[in-house]
């Protein structure tokens, strides 16, 4: 049996992962697209000014650019994880998430 094909992806269009050349935006592999995680920040390296809306906004126009870069979108996202510092912020955040996906919404964490 041969390895998946697999190939990184990359758009200049959302924020370059943290951890510089050791990581990439995403992984396609045999169909799927696995996305890294995403921040607050501008594809220029700019964390974001803001509340905690804003920066949700932010990471996930990210992550769609990301996923638009590997030939899908935020439609087609079966699974998210989703971190937050402050519980509190748990409404807010779910709030611009809902605002994002269609209606079927994705498996979370």
């Amino acid at each position: 049996m041969s390895a998946p094909l697999k190939k990184a992806v990359y758009t200049p269009l959302a924020a370059l992962p943290l951890g510089g050349k050791f990581f990439n935006q995403a992984i396609t592999a045999n169909g799927m697209v696995y996305c890294s995680g995403q921040v607050a920040m501008t594809a220029d390296g700019k964390i974001i000014e803001g509340d905690v809306k804003a920066h949700t906004r932010q990471i996930l126009d990210n992550l769609s650019a990301v996923l638009e870069a590997a030939g899908t979108s935020m439609e087609n996202v079966v699974k998210c994880n989703i971190y937050i510092a402050d519980v509190k912020d748990f409404a807010a955040v779910n709030e611009v998430y809902g605002q994002y996906f269609g209606d079927v919404k994705p498996a979370r964490t």
